[in-house]
């Protein structure tokens, strides 16, 4: 009982920040799996079917507010699932540490881009619609799909700045569509492939998926409330706490 109420505190947490940032979860998510005495494997396999339960949360409330547009959501999907597939026949397969280690530098350059970037994600701009540079956002997704189904967590903070920074959403509109469709969709495609290939620790799921999906809700209740200069904030302080906690983990 101790364990499943640290896990459900936990995910809580992580989840609600995650739903607000537009990523992270995996941030403590992720560690306490490890620490409770899951292999590595099994544990990214069940924070991945856990992490599905945060889209769910999360689009229950984004679909009452009406705040995306599904031509454009469909070219997320599109570009995105491949590389999520690609990414989880990868990850068994390269060191942890050099996964751990890379996705650090990673997640705090995207933190630190945001912070001296005062103006970004402010006000919605759309630009890159069209043409080659739709094209150019179409491989980043590709990319970035790739690294979400390698890496352990934060990978949803990179499609949140890209939507932010190529596509000119402003971060409210951002975290909406990446809490929608990259905890749902990618995460599901990552989850099942992932559970196919390491097995997941079924016994702790229920409160995991309980725990996601309410702060999947939450956090996207609150984010939906709030202006784009405190999420920035938010996005800022998850994505520089999850590259530290990586960057630790990957030294020791």
């Amino acid at each position: 009982m101790i364990e499943l109420l640290a896990l459900f505190i936990v995910s809580l947490i992580a989840n609600t920040l995650s739903a607000l940032a537009g990523g992270g979860a995996g941030l403590l998510q992720l560690p306490i799996l490890l620490f409770l005495g899951l292999a590595f494997p099994v544990a990214l396999a069940t924070h991945k079917v856990a992490s599905v339960a945060l889209g769910l949360g999360a689009t229950f409330k984004h679909l009452k507010a009406g705040t995306l547009n599904w031509r454009f959501s469909a070219l997320v999907l599109a570009s995105g699932l491949p590389g999520v597939l690609i990414g989880t026949l990868l990850v068994l397969h390269i060191p942890e540490q050099l996964t751990l280690f890379i996705l650090a530098i990673l997640t705090s350059g995207l933190g630190l881009y945001s912070l001296f970037s005062p103006a970004l994600g402010q006000q919605q701009q759309s630009r890159h619609r069209s043409g080659s540079k739709l094209w150019l956002g179409v491989a980043g997704l590709f990319f970035i799909g790739v690294l979400n189904g390698s890496f352990t967590s934060g990978t949803g903070l990179f499609v949140t700045l890209w939507l932010v920074h190529w596509f000119g959403m402003d971060y409210k509109q951002a975290v909406a569509y990446t809490m929608v469709l990259v905890g749902l969709f990618w995460n599901s495609a990552g989850a099942i492939s992932l559970a196919l290939q390491a097995g997941v620790y079924w016994p702790w799921i229920p409160v995991l998926l309980l725990a996601s999906a309410l702060g999947g809700y939450l956090g996207a209740h609150w984010g939906l409330k709030q202006g784009n200069q405190m999420i920035k904030r938010c996005f800022e302080s998850v994505t520089i706490l999850t590259g530290i906690s990586l960057l630790i983990k990957a030294v020791h």
